[in-house]
């Protein structure tokens, strides 16, 4: 466990360390934030600190992560470079640049921010682009909780059975206000995340388990 023990030291390192590099460039500030400066009681809704960042880590926790470090471990230890890296230099940095544009732009979504700084055209291919992409994603967040549900509830309450809940709460939790589901719920599902990863941590530590070292990786 020592390639292991090496990338949780070095995620941490780059969040105090590269975190900080990345703060200095584009830092909060006093300005009040669109939750405040744009308050409609639906979409921009002043919400505890605590609960935007469980919901904000239960966002960045999803099934993208999961199967995407799950389908990379299959192509041996080399995950363990992309996923260390790829978070610190790319997962990490993407988000917190995102949502200080955002923030900056009057809570502004990606293509309303692209169309301000490089045109309509621009605009309208990044909507095109946008739309495609979050089809794409939406079926598999759909698809992907349905079918782990299924594996954990009886037969009768099949894939097609819980596609359908998942897809009614996805529309309920869009077109209601934030605070009214995402804001309850999301702080709930983020904690137990949080609990199931720490105990998995625990865990490995406690029962130390085989796992490839990245050098076993480069023997031929």
């Amino acid at each position: 466990m020592i390639t292991f023990t090496i990338c949780l030291l070095a995620l941490i390192a780059g969040y105090f360390i590269y975190g900080r590099l990345v703060e200095r460039v584009f830092g909060p500030d006093d300005r009040k934030t669109p939750a405040l400066t744009h308050a409609d009681g639906v979409d921009y809704i002043p919400l505890p600190t605590w609960k935007i960042f469980m919901i904000q880590f239960l966002n960045i926790a999803g099934l993208g992560p999961i199967f995407g470090a799950i389908m990379g471990a299959k192509f041996g230890t080399a995950s363990y470079l992309w996923i260390v890296l790829g978070s610190i230099f790319a997962g990490a940095t993407h988000d917190y640049f995102a949502g200080m544009l955002s923030l900056r732009n009057g809570g502004e979504s990606l293509p309303e921010i692209v169309g301000r700084f490089l045109g309509m055209t621009t605009k309208q291919v990044m909507r095109g682009f946008t739309v495609v992409l979050m089809i794409l994603v939406g079926a598999v967040f759909v698809a992907g909780p349905a079918g782990l549900l299924a594996k954990l509830t009886p037969d009768s309450l099949d894939t097609t059975f819980w596609i359908i809940v998942v897809f009614i709460y996805y529309i309920l939790a869009t077109l209601l206000p934030v605070d009214k589901i995402i804001g309850k719920i999301y702080p709930l599902f983020a904690a137990a995340l949080l609990f199931m990863a720490v105990g998995i941590l625990v865990m490995l530590y406690v029962h130390h388990p085989v796992i490839p070292e990245l050098w076993d990786g480069l023997q031929n």
